[in-house]
């Protein structure tokens, strides 16, 4: 945001580029599936329909994927998500958001001071005060979904297609849209709690790393190689204190608040996965809302 043998274990850094485990008998093959009963990748190749969803070819043989209850009829994501037939949907309509609110910048010149993040601001236009402060909460995701210059939406949707498809891959369409619409407030949130009250913000640069540090917390889980993914993301934050007109409050908000839900939702104990994600949610967006609270507070007495 302006002002980026027992059951084996999982294979070892597998899975490639794309951010997915890799097949447990076919490791080079990423896959968000895993089987129903051992919860290990399984490639379309390993996948065997049974009763209680597919199951690698071992747990069939074995018979172990017989006579338990049904709590898992579909295939599931690493984070316990339905597992979709485009891994990619929430990312393109994410994507196609971002550029249908630019298109509308252009054609309206007044929509950006309407939509962009503010605390508190004397609009001499329409003689008034606006901003969050001011009751204006839906900007804090407005601006989220708000650019005005071509690099600008172009690095950040560069960064959305590189980062969106693996992580929703991996944690189901609803987790992942979860994920985006917190660590994009969790970054509007730090913006308004630590910026100047009437220094205007905006973009998806806050989602977008909270997508990062979900990446990372992703491959930590996995125990894949970390230091593609430290290297970028400290490039990012270097380049976020040192070049001049960045909200880096956006970005390190979005970054604690992405990383810390995907952490609750990856490591999740599979028989309460439902309830800690729900909670870890829960949690975050009342941290956020108790920020916005406390500024609101700070700014108008």
């Amino acid at each position: 945001m302006d002002q980026v043998p027992g059951t084996p274990q999982e294979p070892q850094g597998a899975g490639g580029a794309s951010g997915l485990p890799g097949c447990y008998r076919h490791p080079d093959r990423a896959t968000g599936v895993t089987c129903t009963r051992c919860e290990r990748p399984i490639c379309p190749e390993c996948m065997v329909s049974a009763s209680v969803g597919f199951q690698c070819p071992e747990c069939v043989r074995s018979g172990s994927g017989t006579g338990h209850s049904a709590h898992a009829t579909t295939p599931r994501t690493l984070a316990g998500g339905a597992v979709a037939s485009d891994p990619k949907l929430v990312t393109k309509i994410l994507l196609g958001l971002n550029v249908a609110v630019f298109i509308a910048v252009y054609a309206s010149s007044g929509l950006v001071g309407r939509l962009d993040m503010i605390g508190l601001a004397f609009d001499p236009q329409h003689y008034q005060l606006v901003g969050v402060a001011e009751g204006q909460w839906y900007r804090l995701i407005t601006a989220v979904f708000l650019h005005q210059e071509i690099p600008h939406i172009a690095f950040n949707m560069l960064s959305l297609w590189w980062l969106g498809p693996p992580l929703e891959a991996a944690l189901g369409r609803l987790r992942y849209t979860v994920l985006y619409l917190l660590a994009g407030l969790g970054g509007s949130a730090l913006s308004y709690l630590l910026a100047a009250q009437n220094q205007p913000s905006l973009g998806a640069s806050g989602a977008i790393f909270g997508l990062l540090g979900a990446t990372a917390v992703l491959l930590r889980r996995l125990n894949y190689d970390m230091k593609p993914v430290l290297i970028l993301l400290g490039l990012n934050l270097v380049f976020t204190f040192l070049w001049p007109n960045i909200a880096w409050q956006a970005h390190v908000g979005g970054l604690v608040v992405g990383a810390a839900v995907a952490y609750g939702m990856v490591h999740a104990p599979r028989q309460r996965r439902t309830l800690v994600h729900t909670l870890t949610c829960v949690a975050a967006l009342l941290v956020i809302i108790a920020v916005v609270v406390l500024r609101t507070f700070q700014l108008t007495g």
